[in-house]
């Protein structure tokens, strides 16, 4: 049986869509639509529920160390209110899931994980931990409200201080307060736009919600569901797990190199990722140049040779246009390079071209 969010019942009065998603009832969009939703994100601001995503502290003298063990990344040097990004590997290089780290202080950390793969990771966190360090699953007590697009910053100046806004990407303020609520402000997303996104008590969330949408109105501020989050996402060619990872795809497949730290003295996952070496297939951004749109887990050819596959399509709003994420022998993965993707037994023409395939302008 699925889960309501804390918003559930603001999503049914907002006249949302409720799909079952993740293990819980969320809205897959409003009545303003998909494509409004998403170009009010690229032009305005939208808001969305994201509460049933999963978070973990994990808190000790330790906990730095248990950080550099479980992650690719490396956690050694952080301020406090900074936040790192990561994949989580196996033993076997294949990803467990991809996380925010937020550091609160020495030796106490604030961990985002994905809504489906939340009892998974808490499992191996707990399994994996040593030394003096406690991971505990608050999950059940914390809503998270994701505020995005180029109106986002204009809208929370009204509501708290200039000193309570975090300045850079990847960082956030602990414990500011927005009208009487308690929340962590941070400067996040998934969208490819600039924003913020507010975790607080899971209680007050409705508070915060109608807040927002009311203080959001004259900038266009509309609230937007699950539809809207993944086609953004794919236009900014922000990785799904599931989808461009998972515990078979390696973050070097899936081009995370940048966020795999092999100088660090060992992480899980490292020895098997040097014992495979150079990687032989990697995502790869797809424009189509024939007719259709391309889906996920379509198989792509060179002639009559299979190269690879789809993780993600759809058509992108803004863009304009259909395009794909996919897993490509490295081959085949220089930009330029034509292929086709079978679509339901059509062949459908496309090209590799640079990700991502929307950057905003800063």
């Amino acid at each position: 049986m699925e889960l309501k969010t804390p918003l559930y019942e603001k999503h049914v009065e907002h006249k949302g869509k409720i799909v079952p998603f993740a293990g819980y009832l969320l809205p897959v969009q409003y009545e303003s639509g998909v494509i409004a939703e998403h170009m009010a994100v690229r032009t305005a601001c939208g808001l969305f529920d994201v509460s049933h995503m999963g978070e973990i502290t994990c808190i000790g003298k330790d906990a730095v160390k248990n950080l550099n063990h479980l992650l690719t990344n490396d956690y050694t040097t952080m301020y406090d209110g900074q936040a790192r990004y990561s994949p989580m590997c196996n033993e076997n290089g294949g990803v467990v899931d991809d996380l925010i780290v937020y550091k609160v202080r020495d030796d106490h950390y604030f961990i985002v994980v994905n809504a489906a793969n939340k009892d998974k990771d808490f499992a191996w966190m707990r399994e994996h931990a040593f030394g003096d360090a406690v991971f505990t699953d608050i999950s059940s007590e914390v809503a998270q409200i994701a505020l995005q697009g180029p109106k986002a910053e204009a809208i929370l100046e009204r509501l708290v201080s200039r000193e309570d806004i975090p300045e850079k990407y990847y960082s956030c303020k602990f414990h500011r307060k927005i009208a009487d609520m308690d929340c962590i402000i941070s400067r996040t997303g998934y969208t490819g736009e600039d924003g913020f996104e507010f975790y607080l008590a899971a209680a007050q969330a409705p508070k915060l919600w109608e807040l927002l949408l009311e203080t959001g109105k004259e900038e266009g501020l509309i609230p937007c569901g699950l539809g809207a989050r993944d086609t953004l996402r794919l236009e900014a060619a922000m990785p799904l797990y599931g989808h461009e990872m998972d515990d078979e795809i390696t973050p070097l497949e899936a081009g995370l190199g940048v966020f795999v730290k092999m100088g660090k003295e060992e992480f899980i996952g490292k020895s098997a990722l040097e014992e495979k070496g150079a990687p032989e297939k990697k995502r790869v951004g797809l424009k189509v140049t024939g007719r259709g749109i391309i889906r996920e887990h379509s198989a792509i050819y060179d002639g009559d040779k299979k190269i690879g596959m789809t993780t993600s399509g759809t058509h992108c709003p803004y863009l304009k246009a259909p395009a794909a994420m996919a897993l490509l022998e490295t081959q085949y993965t220089a930009v330029g390079t034509s292929v086709e993707v079978d679509v339901r037994g059509r062949r459908v023409a496309a090209e590799v071209v640079k990700l991502p395939f929307y950057q905003r302008t800063k």
